[in-house]
């Protein structure tokens, strides 16, 4: 793979960190984190070798969800700062050479935005139609809300006008009505201004039901093509920015997923998060099985070359399960969180990856390289590269959103404020601060930071794994999985163990179908921190593997030329 073919889709093979801001690092020790103290830390970020930072919402808020109930799409929380350190911050970036996306919420504002309070005033209201309206008595909605035990229902009354509006979430997040041109000229300006501001693009929260037209008239509804309009936001963003990304939230089975991509086009969105292999990587890993997540990477489709996949251990929200059938996710349940507090909504976790896999230093290091080493690009949510826990004394989500933990001195180094005015307390505990920082875990050479900062750089020279087809390698023992990543003549053999007895790994590179000699005299080039394997002139080869091991290669033939 030749640097300039990869140069100009730099997602596929990007390092994604998605941070909160407000959470981060506090400058002026005001108790919440804010954009001056993100770029005092962005050296830290180019460390470990982040190639892109994702920033959670930073817009004027009521902060009831965590920002995702915006007031206004066209500015900065004034909490977190001024328009002037969102520039400064991204400058800072782009100089260490990272690239910024940002989250964009579409789907609904704050019940506070300006336009929803106009809008609820008067059913002649120029901004009545920015959100969707009924005047009948909506049906029961109480099975389709998102939020179980939060929600009882997808419609509210509005007693100033005797209407009920839509919201796919929480009451106070009116679902904005997309068939509106009107809207759709708000959201393309707001994106474009944050583009001209220097982001690379955006991490669309929520795609399907932004895109949903429920509640419309059936001639209105028709005149909005849902996947045509995803097409004109991502050539929207092509136009201001051409290399500017798309990264959709979108939990869906592949099938529908594919649709969102643009299907063979591929010319919606640019990436999707691969909430199927997740759910099934926790699966493997309650049954230390590696099938279940092998399975459902054989079922993945293949994608427009344009298009890829974001893969991910854990990230800000619910670490959800509901793709999985009601047996299989009570035992992931079992397995990482048997107690009622540590789940959710009745379909998913709230905790982070160290704690679930009970500390076990091995294990999370298995976890994390299969995650690198998998088709796509690698999403890391702030903290898990020094092994962050959560607090399950915080309510729902808010249990993994807890403060960055930069060092044993007060507020875990986050904030001077005291602590009573923290926004939200810092983790106590096996995983608080003085047991889990990025200062003590940066000096120690065995860290998982160091270890991290090592998957980043091995995973940055290996295109393969953004840019290659994917094998899965047949395996007689259940708890191993084994893969293959091959482009433009290049091929990595990655072996990961999800047991803990010792074995010994069988394949071959190349399939069943390979030439019987095209192998002679190759090797099987150790990545990580192992020895060498020759092997077999047919390219079988035999590895052992201990607990929970794990191995990267790459297939070197006589005569290559060895990469320093």
């Amino acid at each position: 793979m030749r640097i300039a073919e990869t140069s100009d889709l730099w997602w596929k093979n990007a390092v994604i960190y998605c941070l909160d801001v407000e959470t981060f690092f506090d400058d002026d020790g005001d108790g919440t984190g804010d954009f001056a103290g993100l770029t005092q830390r962005v050296d830290y970020l180019a460390a470990l070798g982040v190639t892109c930072i994702w920033l959670m919402p930073f817009y004027p808020s009521p902060d009831r969800d965590d920002g995702y109930d915006v007031t206004d799409f066209f500015t900065v929380d004034p909490r977190l700062g001024t328009m002037g350190d969102l520039v400064e911050f991204i400058r800072g970036a782009k100089d260490r050479g990272m690239r910024v996306i940002a989250d964009f919420v579409v789907n609904h504002t704050s019940s506070q935005h300006p336009w929803f309070v106009e809008a609820r005033k008067s059913k002649d209201s120029p901004y009545r139609d920015y959100y969707v309206w009924r005047a009948d008595t909506p049906p029961d909605t109480s099975s389709e809300v998102v939020f179980p035990g939060e929600q009882t229902s997808l419609w509210t009354k509005d007693d100033a006008t005797g209407e009920w509006y839509l919201h796919m979430f929480a009451e106070h997040q009116p679902d904005l009505n997309v068939t509106n041109p009107k809207v759709r000229n708000e959201i393309a300006k707001a994106m474009g201004l944050w583009l001209e501001l220097g982001l690379d693009g955006f991490r669309l929260d929520a795609v399907p039901f932004f895109l949903e037209t429920r509640g419309q008239p059936k001639d209105e509804a028709a005149k909005l093509d849902p996947h045509e309009y995803l097409s004109a936001l991502r050539s929207f963003l092509g136009r201001r920015n051409g290399s500017a990304v798309m990264l959709g939230e979108v939990n869906l089975p592949y099938k529908e997923q594919l649709e969102y991509f643009g299907g063979t086009a591929g010319n919606e969105l640019n990436m999707q998060f691969d909430f199927m292999t997740m759910q099934h990587l926790y699966l493997s890993l309650a049954r230390q099985d590696a099938r279940p997540m092998a399975e459902n990477l054989k079922s993945r489709p293949p994608l427009h070359p344009d298009n890829q996949w974001a893969m991910f251990v854990r990230n800000h929200d619910e670490l959800t399960l509901d793709k999985l059938t009601d047996a299989e996710r009570q035992e992931v349940f079992a397995a990482f969180g048997p107690e009622k507090n540590m789940q959710i909504y009745g379909r998913g976790l709230r905790r982070r990856l160290p704690p679930m896999l009970s500390g076990d230093a091995e294990r999370i290091r298995m976890v994390y390289s299969l995650m690198f080493s998998l088709p796509g690009t690698p999403v890391l949510f702030y903290g898990e590269e020094i092994g962050m826990g959560e607090d399950l004394r915080q309510k729902s989500r808010a249990a993994v959103r807890t403060p960055m933990q930069w060092n044993a001195t007060k507020n875990g180094g986050f904030s001077s404020a005291k602590a009573s005015d923290l926004v939200a307390p810092l983790a106590r505990g096996d995983y608080g601060p003085e047991n889990v920082n990025a200062a003590a875990a940066k000096r120690d050479p065995d860290s998982l930071w160091n270890f991290m900062a090592r998957l980043i750089q091995r995973y940055r020279e290996s295109p393969e794994l953004g840019w290659g087809e994917f094998v899965v390698i047949d395996q007689p023992e259940p708890a191993v999985f084994a893969h293959t990543c091959t482009s433009d003549g290049a091929t990595m053999v990655l072996l990961h163990h999800f047991g803990t007895g010792k074995v010994k790994v069988t394949g071959k590179v190349g399939g069943e179908d390979a030439p019987k000699r095209a192998y002679k005299g190759a090797t099987l080039l150790d990545v990580l921190d192992g020895g060498n394997v020759p092997l077999e002139p047919d390219g079988g080869f035999t590895v052992e593997l201990g607990r929970y091991g794990y191995r990267w290669f790459r297939v070197q033939q006589p005569g290559d030329q060895l990469a320093p």
